[in-house]
């Protein structure tokens, strides 16, 4: 039994020891990106999104809307906050719908982080998270244009933590904070992974989100609820599925419920839509991820 024992640990060793190799490097340098995006840019994308106040956009405002939300580094407590001042200061609900749910679904360090798993699995994860924050900022003006879909009221301001005036100290405090909130979940996701590659069957799991599409979309839309914890940790698990047989379609529903559901993420958006309007956003997430997820494999399957 002993024997047994270590052999398998010498297995799992080794798938580990590869999984870590590959993307370490991927999961390091996003939280860099991250961290000089939050300590020397985070104040210009939001000036930048106030001036669009001055336009005349109108519906086309959710696009860079969308876009500045991607490029925001805040988590959802902090983006929240944001978007109240930016409410305060009379900006539009649907463009600031478009900036939260853009900003709930992808930040740089995770768009860094997710070129581990391939140019093709980055453009989508990239494009889809884009498509999702337009939209869901195209629908608050559809069906709320005459009422409130906001309630920044019930939501305290959170205080920075960039306070330190030497510029360098305050990018690597920043960082090491990263490395404290993501570190563990990292390396849980690559033992969880190096689990699956020693005792999963490709073939089996092949079957299950390769050929069978539209059950497999289903099924990632349900996965994605209870296993994304944190981007970071998810990454080697992506990884793993997408090599044993895991559409890039399924990938991508995985990659929109799973932020989108996530316990912490969920509890600030609660706090701010109310029980009505939260119901909405949950309809939203569940429908984009499935119908983004047979589009990509519908134009997989016809390319």
């Amino acid at each position: 039994m002993r024997e047994v024992l270590q052999r398998e640990a010498i297995y799992l060793w080794f798938y580990f020891d590869i999984q870590f190799r590959q993307i370490v490097w991927y999961w390091v340098l996003g939280m860099a990106l991250g961290s000089l995006v939050s300590v020397f840019g985070k104040e210009k994308i939001h000036d930048l999104f106030v001036k669009m106040q001055n336009t005349k956009m109108g519906a086309f405002g959710v696009v860079p809307a969308s876009l500045l939300g991607i490029a925001s580094p805040l988590c959802m407590y902090g983006t929240i906050p944001i978007a109240a001042s930016f409410a305060e200061k009379g900006m539009a609900e649907d463009w600031i719908a478009a900036f939260c749910m853009s900003s709930i679904l992808l930040n740089p360090q995770l768009l860094f982080y997710s070129a581990a798993l391939g140019p093709v699995a980055l453009v989508i994860r990239f494009v889809s998270c884009f498509i999702c924050g337009a939209l869901a900022g195209l629908c608050v003006r559809l069906f709320f244009r005459n009422k409130p879909f906001f309630t920044f009221t019930k939501f305290e301001n959170m205080a920075s933590r960039d306070t330190d005036p030497n510029p360098v100290l305050r990018f690597l405090k920043n960082f090491g904070r990263n490395v404290k909130a993501t570190g563990l979940y990292f390396l849980i996701g690559i033992v969880l992974s190096a689990i699956f590659q020693r005792y999963v069957p490709p073939d089996a799991f092949g079957k299950l989100f390769g050929s069978n599409r539209g059950f497999g979309v289903l099924m990632a839309a349900t996965i994605g609820i209870p296993l994304y914890v944190c981007g970071g940790g998810t990454i080697p698990l992506l990884q793993q599925w997408l090599t044993s047989g895991m559409t890039m379609g399924n990938a991508a529903t995985f990659m929109i419920t799973g932020p989108a559901t996530k316990i912490t993420n969920l509890g600030a958006v609660k706090i701010v839509l109310g029980i009505k309007h939260f119901v909405f956003y949950w309809l939203f997430v569940i429908a984009s991820a499935l119908l983004s997820g047979l589009a990509i494999d519908y134009l997989f399957r016809i390319g």
